[in-house]
């Protein structure tokens, strides 16, 4: 039951923050979908720092637990972003449908990889 209650605080606290990008980013009125772009790529490098941290046995077991599940699972979004490409599709906007889906796996995979060289 404890692990739950780690991720849920996590989970919150991830949330809040992934609210706050695109609070913050809301007034620039993007024609693309950056504050999602950017929450995951930023939760993508913090996870790989994450991974590699814990690993190593440098961060405990529950505090994995917290942050990886917890705050970098409330931080990205998935589901955000997958709405906002079928939007883009729905809007004919092809191009940017397919960039959005091939930046977003290209440069999150980059930042995993460079979150977790980081940690090494």
């Amino acid at each position: 039951m404890h692990n739950y209650i780690l991720v849920f605080i996590g989970g919150g606290l991830g949330s809040i923050c992934r609210f706050g990008i695109g609070h913050l980013l809301a007034g620039y009125r993007f024609q693309y979908p950056w504050a999602t772009f950017a929450a995951n790529v930023v939760s993508c490098f913090i996870l790989g720092i994450l991974f590699a941290l814990s690993t190593k046995g440098r961060i405990s077991g529950q505090m994995a637990v917290m942050l990886m599940a917890g705050f970098c699972g409330g931080f990205s979004t998935f589901s955000t972003f997958t709405n906002e490409t079928f939007q883009l599709l729905l809007a004919g906007e092809f191009f940017k449908a397919a960039s959005n889906v091939a930046l977003s796996l290209g440069v999150c995979l980059v930042s995993l990889y460079a979150g977790l060289k980081m940690a090494a």
